[in-house]
């Protein structure tokens, strides 16, 4: 027999041995389905909705060219008006309009900390609700910042509040913290992370936003799963330009500014230059969405990695921009730049560019790759803001066990995911007094919530804040009944 026909013969037997193992470990595959309700408790709805509606009608918008500083601290005097007893009991740290509050604990040693912005980005266009008004109707608080991120801020405050007023001492000190500076990437958490770096603190676990409860996370995926982060991508951004004598528009050459500029975005857009892998939170969360999926042929997929990788690295991008991102560097082009004329051929033209740097391809080896491939256009690339991927939450670590054993007890049902967060938190400052930041507000955010954040009627549920208030008492919870194992 030709040695060419008993090598394919070889290889399809092999394959259908791989594809038939898969089969079985699919079908042994128990299948689950999530679980979730709002809390019905409306006495605990309608404190915790009053007290995020007056949060939400004090604007709060962050602007890189007026820090503003008054009208935090004016949201600060807010905040000790709608919890006296955190304030009365913690030492407060006010930092150019960024707050830590220190709630001391029977010990110093391996403290955690909660974390939540209190600025929020611009509110234009229509809204159903003026977006200050802390409307509540519908069973839901309406208004800016009321998903993003409010809502996790009041709900680790009245978490405090209580168990203040149940006469509970925490096990370790307890940090609380609010910077003003979130959405625009600017100061703050980084001073507030220096100042617990300068007061020796290093923190055993930190808990950010950036994951939430969310709802069919994907096609054929239905129920409700707590998407934890476990790091998030470097964020940079980075200016090609393409340079020449200009001239007359009447009379035009090749290969001009613009046109150089145009083949290579159009180059990167048809074909990615960076490598697409999966990362150990990408793999997880497939393995453990698995047996949630509807139809038997994606439960295979998802459950059978070892086999379907390469398929599921060509298949992911196609999916949704969310999913390719989860898996490769990215680049963003946002804004450009020529002549000032229409008859004027640019001496310099420029586009700019947001990149999210993915940890396997990490900033400087993405910045090479892009700058390489933009010489191959006659252009130069210049880096202007040059920012790396956090560390990794470790899935077998302590914290993750912790967050993982509270979601259960306080949202029996939901599945957890680990995630991959493509934005920006401010739990990546924290990086050199915390080695576990956990990413993830125990709010749910459905489509609606998606939707209106950074967008148009921004809203949260009214029903799901008393879970989120329970989430922040168990992890303090838990933490002591770590320390005192």
């Amino acid at each position: 027999m030709n040695p060419i026909i008993i090598i394919l013969l070889v290889l399809l037997t092999v394959l259908l041995v791989c594809l038939l193992i898969a089969v079985i470990h699919t079908l042994l595959l128990p299948k689950k389905q999530t679980s979730y309700s709002l809390s019905e408790d409306k006495e605990r709805i309608d404190t915790y909705s009053e007290k995020l509606s007056r949060m939400v009608q004090m604007e709060t918008i962050s602007d890189r060219n007026d820090p503003a500083v008054e009208k935090f601290l004016a949201f600060h005097a807010l905040l000790e008006e709608l919890f006296p007893k955190v304030f009365a009991t913690c030492e407060k740290v006010e930092i150019d309009g960024n707050l830590l509050l220190k709630w001391k604990g029977q010990s110093s040693a391996e403290p955690i900390m909660l974390i939540s912005h209190m600025d929020v980005v611009e509110a234009g266009g229509e809204w159903k609700y003026p977006p200050f008004s802390g409307t509540i109707v519908d069973g839901k608080i309406w208004g800016r910042g009321s998903a993003d991120t409010k809502c996790s801020l009041m709900a680790f405050l009245q978490a405090a509040e209580e168990m203040m007023a149940d006469g509970y001492v925490p096990a370790c000190d307890i940090y609380l913290g609010s910077s003003c500076t979130e959405e625009i990437g600017g100061s703050g958490a980084p001073k507030l992370a220096n100042w617990l770096k300068e007061h020796g603190v290093h923190l055993f676990m930190l808990c950010d936003e950036g994951g939430s409860i969310i709802m069919d996370p994907i096609g054929g995926v239905k129920g409700h799963f707590a998407a934890v982060g476990i790091f998030e991508k470097g964020y940079g951004d980075v200016k090609f330009i393409a340079r020449s004598n200009g001239g007359h528009a009447s009379a035009p050459g090749k290969n001009t500014p613009i046109p150089r500029l145009a083949k290579f975005i159009s180059r990167v857009e048809k074909k990615t230059p960076f490598r697409v892998a999966f990362t150990p939170a990408v793999e997880a969360m497939f393995t453990r969405i698995a047996p949630y999926a509807e139809n038997f042929g994606l439960r295979l997929v998802m459950s059978n990695l070892w086999l379907f990788r390469p398929l599921l690295k060509k298949v992911m991008p196609l999916i949704s921009a969310q999913a390719a991102a989860m898996l490769q560097t990215t680049i963003a082009f946002t804004m450009q730049s020529g002549s000032a004329g229409y008859n004027v051929l640019p001496q310099e033209a420029s586009v700019c560019a947001n990149m999210r740097y993915i940890p396997h391809q990490g900033t400087d080896e993405s910045i090479d790759v892009i700058t390489e491939l933009a010489k191959k256009y006659g252009l130069e690339t210049e880096v202007i803001y040059r920012g790396y991927p956090s560390k990794s939450l470790d899935l077998d670590g302590e914290a993750f066990a912790i967050t993982q054993n509270t979601i259960a007890t306080c949202f029996p049902g939901v599945g957890v995911l680990p995630y991959v967060v493509t934005g920006g938190t401010d739990a990546r400052f924290y990086d050199g007094v915390c080695d576990s930041c956990v990413r993830f507000s125990p709010v749910l955010y459905g489509p609606e919530q998606m939707k209106g954040m950074h967008g148009l009627n921004e809203n949260i549920e009214a029903g799901c804040l008393p879970g989120a208030v329970d989430y922040y008492k168990e992890i303090i919870k838990a933490q002591e009944k770590r320390m005192q194992k």
